[in-house]
């Protein structure tokens, strides 16, 4: 390939630098959006004890979502909705007045809750609400519902539907050998539940089930692992260094996984989450000062995914683990982890391939610059039919969240194909941007969960 004489390259390189500093402060911008605090929709876990002829049903969940009347089932937090307003203004009010405002809206909320005893009705009753006091609003708020029925003479069997709209219900069956553990997303109806036990699944149903549960942990709600993950993948375009990051990663975090979920080791969210936060900003960073694989990064690597492994940790301590099928629903978790892992990177490199080939002196150049243009336009578009809106960034929808970021690193590879004579740049105009901006959501986040 040609090179441009000293003159030519010179205005080359100031077109560049201008070109890189636009993308560098769209993608700022990006971070600060992606990087605000997000108030995170947790699963409502619910508790199903029969005794004699009556059921009982407690559910631990966000009741301030559930009052507010937030559709669950299409967002992943509560800043994503235009009652997010009315949701805060809940989270701020006392026990006692938030019990008001339940008694108000329960006969909306009692609709969506049915229970049967072979195929008929059992009406439930609001029994009791246990209700914390307000703490970090930053926080969801779990708070207890005790709902009561009377079952008909004879019944043998149960089921529950959650109403569509009320996001997921783990649901459990308390008090019998072998009982039913399972999933609800909203709108859907448990299979029926034996009331004397048994209704446990397989182990093969049950690392089934948790493979989609740890995936989902990954994308799209593990945008803190995700991170981490891309600090890995851009070190280098070699095949060889992003095995040894991913092989340490994996082989901590499965350790830490295990033993936190087995209650051998503990360490609280509060010393987490600041330190996952932290070493999302150092892969990043070292990325930015090192050229290529140190000899000491598959070790510290190995150290960030034991804290990761914890962070995982975090999430099924939520809800918790079957405990006839522990072993197959950890694996599960943990391959759907894995998974989610894998296709993190899968995607990461379908985008910057042909800008590492352009930097390899390979592939036909024009058509990665009219691909990535076009792409670029394409992740644009998907982000603005999702609903995004500039004035509004703040309410990212959940496609807008990626498809911004996609349509930046679709942007830095189409510079690094259309200045790919110069050096290293797939390293100049994708990788170190990039990591540059991980760097600064890591760093946000590790003040945001120590200071704020």
């Amino acid at each position: 390939m040609m090179r441009r004489d000293r003159n030519g390259a010179n205005e080359t390189n100031m077109r560049a630098r201008g070109l890189r500093a636009v993308v560098m402060s769209s993608l700022l911008w990006l971070a600060g959006a992606i990087s605000v605090a997000a108030h995170e929709v947790t699963p409502a876990v619910g508790d199903l004890t029969v005794e004699g002829q009556s059921a009982r049903l407690e559910l631990r969940l966000n009741l301030e979502a559930f009052i507010a009347g937030i559709d669950l089932d299409s967002i992943e937090n509560t800043n994503e909705t235009e009652k997010s307003g009315a949701y805060d203004a809940l989270r701020a009010l006392p026990p006692a007045q938030l019990r008001e405002r339940l008694d108000q809206a329960w006969p909306r909320i009692r609709d969506g809750i049915a229970l049967y005893a072979d195929g008929q009705p059992v009406p439930l009753a609001l029994a009791g609400a246990r209700i914390p006091e307000v703490g970090n609003a930053e926080l969801p708020r779990a708070s207890t519902l005790t709902l009561q029925g009377s079952l008909p003479e004879g019944a043998r069997n149960v089921t529950l539907t959650w109403a569509e709209g009320f996001g997921t219900l783990i649901l459990r069956q308390m008090g019998v050998e072998d009982g039913f553990t399972g999933y609800l997303s909203g709108g859907q109806t448990s299979p029926e539940i034996p009331l004397s036990g048994g209704g446990a699944r397989s182990g093969w149903a049950a690392f089934a089930q948790y493979v989609p549960v740890g995936f989902d942990h990954i994308l799209p709600l593990g945008l803190d692992h995700i991170l981490f993950v891309l600090g890995l993948f851009f070190l280098s375009t070699r095949l060889g260094p992003l095995l040894w990051q991913v092989t340490a990663f994996t082989l901590a975090h499965t350790v830490t996984l295990a033993l936190a979920a087995l209650k051998i080791v503990t360490v609280p969210a509060s010393i987490v989450e600041p330190l996952i936060a932290a070493s999302i900003v150092f892969v990043a960073v070292e990325n930015i000062l090192a050229r290529g694989l140190t000899a000491w990064r598959p070790v510290v690597v190995f150290v960030f995914g034991l804290l990761h492994g914890l962070g995982f940790a975090s999430v099924l301590a939520e809800f918790g683990l079957p405990a006839d099928r522990f072993v197959p629903a950890l694996i599960g978790f943990n391959v759907g982890v894995e998974l989610g892992q894998l296709t993190v990177i899968a995607v990461a490199f379908l985008i910057v391939f042909m800008a590492v080939q352009a930097d390899r002196q390979r592939g036909d150049l024009r058509v990665a610059q009219v691909a990535y243009g076009a792409l670029t336009l394409a992740a644009i578009a998907a982000a603005v039919w999702s609903g995004w809106r500039p004035a509004a960034p703040l309410q990212m929808t959940d496609l807008s969240v990626f498809a911004l970021p996609i349509a930046g690193l679709f942007l830095l590879s189409l510079l690094a194909v259309v200045y790919c004579d110069q050096l290293n740049a797939y390293r100049r105009y994708v990788a170190m941007p990039a990591s540059g901006v991980i760097a600064l959501v890591g760093a946000w986040w590790f003040i945001e969960r120590t200071l704020l």
